[in-house]
């Protein structure tokens, strides 16, 4: 791949595994309101469209309110002792920068807690730009992230790469029309992200430096 100048990277599934983290404070959540607690493979499958939507299909909507404000206290905490990095991404981004390209974040986590991660796990120092859903009108699969950040390098899309794990993200980078890149790491099975037609399925993040 030539030319490329921009690499811009979902978080959950792609760079960090916070799926633990994430299945805590769901059911942190479904316990304090008396509702039943859910297996790690149901809270995964809802993984990647922001906790507004990870919360929706189990909490009635005069109760939402009250159930994200208990997932958002109790997510600081459960992200700094479950979420971590998948093999080999801080040698991945090391190697990028000193390649010099650019690279940011385009995530449906909310910011705040999106900023925790990357900072606690020590690659904040990495990105050039991160933007997430609640500083965007649209999340993905909505191309608009993934615009935005093209537009503030002022590069063309042709220039630009994009990684993720889900369905949507594939979904994101067609209609923007910027080449994407999925991993199997993620919530979303080979399967469906092959019905999407992605650029390139790879099995982990860390293969990307080979390909570049």
């Amino acid at each position: 791949m030539k030319n490329i100048k921009l690499i811009i990277f979902d978080l959950d599934g792609t760079l960090i595994d916070a799926y633990a983290a994430i299945g805590e404070s769901f059911n942190y959540v479904m316990r304090n309101l008396g509702l039943k607690p859910q297996s790690e493979g149901a809270v995964r499958r809802l993984v990647g469209w922001g906790d507004i939507n990870l919360l929706t299909p189990y909490v009635l909507p005069a109760g939402l309110k009250s159930a994200l404000k208990l997932y958002r206290g109790h997510h600081k905490h459960s992200l700094l002792k479950y979420a971590h990095l998948y093999p080999g991404v801080r040698s991945l981004l090391l190697a990028l920068k000193k390649k010099d390209y650019k690279l940011a974040v385009a995530s449906n986590r909310p910011s705040k807690f999106s900023r925790i991660l990357l900072k606690h796990l020590g690659i904040s120092v990495f990105f050039d730009y991160v933007l997430c859903a609640d500083q965007s009108r649209y999340g993905k699969p909505h191309p608009e992230m993934l615009n935005k950040i093209v537009r503030r390098f002022r590069f063309k899309k042709s220039q630009a790469l994009y990684v993720g794990d889900m369905v949507i993200d594939a979904q994101a980078g067609k209609r923007a029309k910027i080449r994407t890149i999925i991993v199997t790491s993620g919530s979303s099975s080979r399967p469906d992200i092959k019905k999407e037609h992605p650029f390139m399925i790879i099995p982990a993040v860390r293969r990307l430096l080979k390909l570049l």
